[in-house]
């Protein structure tokens, strides 16, 4: 293969990934003309890396109007990335313990590219409850999983962060002041805990604590989250953060992390 057919070749896969990228992130079905705006491509490239997807199941076609969504291959692919996190399996048991303790819903994320993306999760059996979808991102400067995991980065990491978000207002009471944001992390480092009371949705609070590897690295984290009227913060800084900080260090054991380490 020539240099030239190789770089299209690369082009082409990655493409064909954005594609893919396009459809997850949309969450629902497509048409051709919105994929091939949504990416600045040319209508019969996208129309032909389409079909070469669909034919490995990896994208669907609608019958009827013709509208392109994600392929079962594709899910059993995430699916099964998803499984291959030891960490899931491990905190699945400790996530239902605390939903029986507290019948609300616990849930296990992880931090990529500054937003939290939610890798497990176990229902309340309340009627009214909050749930969200194995892989669904949100920002991590507004939700209690993901300002646990933006505590414990390192000075580095923290200044790029701050360098390339843009604290956006989902909530009256999203925290949209970097120095403000800054002491709310190191509040949370200090305490072990982060507490959401609405930040990234109404009426929705959250307590998280950091998961700890066999690196002492904060590699995930665990939360409960509920109806405000279920959720008081008499409850959420007491009972409930004790019990999801007890929860993250028994994953975090499970892991190979040492409290004290030599």
């Amino acid at each position: 293969m020539t240099r030239v057919n190789k770089i299209k070749g690369v082009q082409a896969v990655d493409r064909a990934l954005a594609i893919l990228e396009t459809l997850a992130r949309e969450g629902s079905p497509m048409m051709l003309s919105a994929i091939s705006s949504e990416l600045g491509l040319n209508i019969s490239t996208v129309h032909r890396l389409l079909n070469a997807l669909a034919a490995h199941g990896l994208v669907e076609q609608e019958l009827y109007q013709g509208r392109y969504r994600l392929g079962i291959k594709a899910f059993e692919i995430g699916n099964r990335a998803l499984y291959s996190l030891d960490i899931r399996a491990i905190a699945r048991p400790a996530l239902q313990q605390l939903v029986a303790d507290f019948n609300e819903t616990a849930n296990l994320a992880i931090l990529d590219k500054y937003e939290v993306v939610y890798i497990d999760q176990v229902e309340s059996g309340n009627i009214i409850k909050m749930l969200v979808q194995p892989g669904t991102r949100a920002p991590a400067y507004c939700t209690g999983t993901g300002k646990v995991l933006l505590a414990y980065l390192s000075e580095d990491q923290l200044y790029k962060f701050f360098q390339e978000v843009a604290l956006l207002p989902y909530t009256p009471i999203t925290i949209t002041d970097p120095l403000r944001l800054r002491e709310e992390l190191q509040k949370i480092r200090s305490q072990g805990f982060a507490l959401d009371n609405g930040e990234r949705e109404e009426g929705v609070r959250c307590v998280a604590a950091p998961v700890f590897n066999h690196d002492n690295k904060v590699t995930a984290a665990v939360s409960v989250a509920g109806p405000a009227q279920r959720m008081p913060p008499k409850l959420m800084s007491g009972k409930l953060a004790t019990a999801v900080i007890q929860v993250a260090l028994q994953i975090s054991r499970s892991l190979g992390y040492k409290l004290y380490q030599s």
